[in-house]
């Protein structure tokens, strides 16, 4: 890591004199020396470049805050850069993002702030925030929700999402969806099955919508939208113009919230 610094900043060194001397040169009357009688900036030999990464070995020696510094300064540039990006996107696909009409709603409908969630049900970090998340439905009547299953995390986390779905057509999303986020342990098909009678569905229908092809697209979509938002892991939430990604308290929320009703 070290020496790719050095060397890092060496190449910047000897661009930076490249670039002078092109300066120079361009700024000198016609009738000056040729540009090709100059010998190039960087045309260094071994020993000056040698001699050159000892200067910024012992520099960096002595100031070794230095190299935290420029680490910190990438990983903040990083970072607004992916924000920028993620704004760009969610204006770009704003429709998809909150009115999809497969994507299911809980809380206010014409709610003045929608707080949409990529998830999925085997994550526990989704599960860790889920209490958050519905104090808050209880705490503003002003907040709409919009669900987007994510099952990034196996066959199991496939499975829960295509009962979850399916249970839409019973009119039974949101006593599914609950249950399956208390729920601890394997998902696979018999556990979810015995999960969604307990929440009071139709299990024979249910595996039978499972299986349909409408929830099949609906995933897709999922997985291309959250593709494009850069959501690359779950849970992911979009509040306003922002795009917060993982587990967030309820404080972090309801100020996510007020930001977006300004």
């Amino acid at each position: 890591m070290f020496k790719f610094l050095l060397r890092a900043i060496l190449v910047l060194a000897l661009g930076g004199l490249t670039a002078t001397a092109q300066a120079q040169s361009a700024a000198e009357p016609p009738h000056s020396v040729p540009p090709a009688a100059k010998p190039p900036a960087s045309n260094l030999t071994p020993e000056q470049v040698q001699a050159i990464e000892r200067i910024i070995h012992d520099y960096l020696m002595r100031n070794p805050e230095v190299i935290l510094d420029a680490v910190e300064s990438l990983e903040q540039k990083r970072n607004e850069q992916a924000r920028a990006n993620a704004k760009s996107a969610i204006g770009e696909h704003r429709d998809e993002i909150l009115n999809d009409p497969d994507s299911p709603v809980a809380g206010n409908p014409k709610g003045d702030v929608t707080i949409v969630e990529f998830f999925d049900y085997r994550c526990p970090y989704c599960k860790q925030v889920e209490p958050s998340l519905a104090q808050l439905r209880k705490d503003d009547a002003k907040v709409r929700f919009v669900y987007k299953e994510l099952p990034i995390l196996g066959p199991d986390s496939v499975v829960a999402t295509r009962a979850a779905l399916a249970a839409r057509k019973q009119n039974k999303y949101q006593d599914l969806h609950d249950a399956l986020m208390r729920a601890r342990g394997t998902l696979d098909e018999a556990t979810v099955l015995k999960i969604a009678s307990e929440a009071g569905l139709d299990t024979t229908k249910l595996k039978a919508d499972m299986s349909s092809p409408e929830v099949e697209r609906i995933i897709k979509r999922n997985l291309d939208l959250a593709h494009t938002l850069t959501i690359n892991g779950t849970p992911g939430f979009i509040i306003g113009d922002q795009l917060v990604p993982g587990a967030v308290d309820m404080a972090t929320l309801k100020s996510l919230v007020a930001d977006a009703r300004k």
